[in-house]
């Protein structure tokens, strides 16, 4: 392709645009056909799980992935901590007029090596260009669909007094990766995003044959956030400890440099879990000889009292209660 850069034509539905689809899109994401909608082989028994997120992080690179395998990892993580195994997705795009096409190629081929990564298919899309000004250079929309094996049933409402909460990796990297790319930040060692597929390390898990009771990636709002759904939903207090809340050297120091809680910033490659208190360590044995999960740890335990509460056990021996996220502390990381 001759042209460097989007045109309003890109999205014109004419030539431009069949050829931006022909030679960009479907080479990398081996699509042959064009119709209307992508059709798909009969999955087997189970339930259908269906899901879509949308995309707008800022930078569109930044360390340790950019807004493409973002889009790919984002949605297949939502399919896996449902309990799904990931079929396939659709990806849809806002293109800003101006763009360089070269950027789009990076992205689109990244797109395409986290869906062959994680084992799914990218189907079916869509690309509509937009002015200068109307978008910031592209946003990415994708949609995913999994189907949930008989006898997976994950909720936060089966959890019991004495559960363990497990966490499978280290908190807080994607939000400060993004924030420093952002900002012109550098740390030493640099902080890489965590953006990485977790159905993997999910099919692992239910191999053990432990009792899971649910599932759930800590994106925005952080670990807190998350943990604070997991007690509201089931009505039970949680305890954990942040001496064993994994958290890398370097997110450490960045947020206390800037004033943030790592609890509340945000993931996109790691997962919270809640097991029966006698599955737990066979289940953790098992996440961390998984790659993914290589520095997960049990952070705490469900209580009897029915408040509804997260208390963290401080590193100095105190209390303090976890909220959800109030606000929005790093916008645009997703």
């Amino acid at each position: 392709m001759s042209d460097e850069r989007i045109l309003l034509g890109h999205g014109s539905g004419g030539r431009m645009m069949h050829r931006l689809i022909r030679e960009v899109m479907a080479p990398a994401f081996d699509v042959s056909g064009f119709g209307d909608a992508a059709l798909l082989a009969e999955a087997g028994p189970g339930r259908l799980a269906f899901t879509t997120d949308g995309y707008v992080v800022s930078p569109i690179f930044f360390p340790g992935g950019d807004i493409g395998d973002l889009a790919v990892n984002g949605t297949v993580n939502d399919l896996a901590v449902s309990g799904a195994r990931p079929l396939a997705l659709s990806a849809g795009f806002v293109l800003e007029e101006g763009l360089a096409l070269g950027e789009l190629r990076q992205i689109v081929d990244s797109m395409a090596r986290a869906a062959r990564e994680a084992g799914v298919a990218i189907v079916a899309g869509d690309t509509k260009v937009v002015g200068r000004g109307s978008c910031d250079r592209l946003f990415i929309t994708t949609a995913g669909i999994g189907v949930v094996a008989p006898g997976r049933e994950l909720s936060a409402q089966q959890i019991r007094p004495g559960d363990a909460v497990l966490l499978s990796g280290r908190c807080g990297s994607h939000g400060i990766a993004v924030m420093a790319e952002r900002n012109g930040l550098t740390f030493e060692p640099p902080v890489l995003s965590d953006t990485a597929a977790l159905n993997g390390l999910v099919e692992a898990m239910f191999a053990t044959g432990t009792a899971i009771r649910v599932m759930r990636d800590p994106t925005r709002g952080g670990v807190a956030t998350t943990l604070k759904e997991f007690a509201l939903e089931s009505g039970r207090r949680i305890l954990v400890r942040e001496a064993d809340i994994p958290v890398l050297p370097g997110v450490t120091g960045a947020c206390d440099l800037l004033g943030l809680d790592p609890l509340y910033v945000a993931n996109e490659g790691i997962l919270l879990a809640v097991a029966a208190p006698g599955d737990a360590p066979a289940l953790l044995a098992a996440m961390r000889a998984h790659p993914r999960g290589r520095d997960a740890a049990i952070i705490g335990e469900v209580a009897r009292e029915e408040d509804a509460r997260v208390l963290l056990q401080t590193a100095a021996a105190g209390t303090r209660i976890l909220d959800m996220l109030p606000g929005e502390q790093l916008p645009r990381i997703c």
